[in-house]
């Protein structure tokens, strides 16, 4: 009679025939499944070590030719901007093409009549009531609002009175004037400007980054290219990003008005873009000439030609 230790002895057998099995097939497939694996391992790594050498030498050859440009810079912008006062704007998450832009403009010559840098909550359109109190309140005799535009668009009419401000017109802005202006916005941070700021440049460089993100972006964009608007009484370029959707230099060359009136430089975060901007504004304002420029969609060419 089969009783219960024989079902004992039954499973143990077998359980020890499959263990036997599993370590004679791991010991027969141990070697060719290691040499296999370790053969893979072997390449992955020549393959991870050969991009890591390609991206090196990417870098490498892009830092070469930031150099380049930097070290070409002086023959083709030397004197060039000689005596012309252009003032620099730099909005949100732009401060750091900014220095490199402004190099380039000194290089040419230029005199730099100062920086106002944009802060976002200018673009915040939570804030379009307080900026029209503000531009109302910070009116002068030779800064005023009168003959701007008085809507409901705070951006669009202090974008107005900072332009009537800082640009340079038949009237000169008498100094006390110009602070009491730059004061009214730079107080509620709504700007900050640099130290010896003075009104009366010919020609204004907006300094544009990568465009906002958040749920308010599509009105930021639009205020942007809105206070861009208010500065094109003089030359201007754009010299920022081609990046991201809504940003300023797109926005420029989509608008079939702005883009014969404005130039841009879709990639001044390098040292070439920082050079082609220089290059832009000495063709704006010695020969009058509108462009495009940089890598991205919309640019007539890299650069613009040297002028002699």
């Amino acid at each position: 009679m089969i009783n219960f230790r024989y079902h004992v002895v039954s499973l143990t057998a077998v359980f020890l025939a499959l263990a036997i099995g599993l370590v004679v097939g791991t010991t027969a497939l141990n070697g060719p499944v290691s040499d296999a694996l370790k053969s893979r391992v072997d390449a992955l790594s020549k393959d991870n070590s050969s991009y890591r050498d390609q991206a090196n030498q990417y870098r490498e050859e892009l830092n070469s030719s930031q150099d380049f440009a930097t070290e070409l810079a002086p023959a083709l912008l030397t004197g060039k901007l000689t005596g012309r006062r252009i003032l620099v704007v730099v909005l949100p998450n732009a401060e750091d093409n900014a220095g490199g832009v402004t190099s380039m403009l000194k290089m040419a010559g230029a005199t730099i009549t100062g920086q106002v840098s944009v802060q976002d909550k200018f673009f915040d359109s939570a804030n379009s009531l307080e900026l029209l109190e503000l531009a109302e309140r910070a009116s002068r005799p030779t800064a005023s609002t009168e003959g701007l535009p008085l809507n409901s668009d705070g951006v669009e009419t202090s974008s107005a009175l900072l332009a009537v401000a800082l640009l340079q017109k038949c009237a000169a802005v008498a100094p006390q004037d110009l602070t009491a202006v730059l004061t009214a916005y730079t107080q509620p941070g709504y700007l900050k400007v640099s130290d010896k700021i003075v009104s009366g440049a010919e020609a204004t460089v907006v300094v544009s980054g990568l465009p906002p993100t958040d749920s308010d972006a599509p009105k930021k964009n639009q205020n942007a290219v809105m206070l861009t608007t208010q500065f094109k009484t003089h030359p201007v370029v754009v010299a920022g990003n081609g990046i991201g959707d809504g940003n300023l230099v797109s926005a420029v060359r989509g608008d079939p008005s702005l883009s014969k009136e404005v130039s841009t430089v879709d990639n001044a975060s390098t040292a070439q873009g920082q050079l082609s901007t220089a290059l832009t504004m000495i063709e704006r304002l010695v020969q009058n000439k509108v462009g495009q420029y940089g890598l991205e969609a919309g640019a007539s060419s890299k650069v613009p030609k040297a002028t002699s």
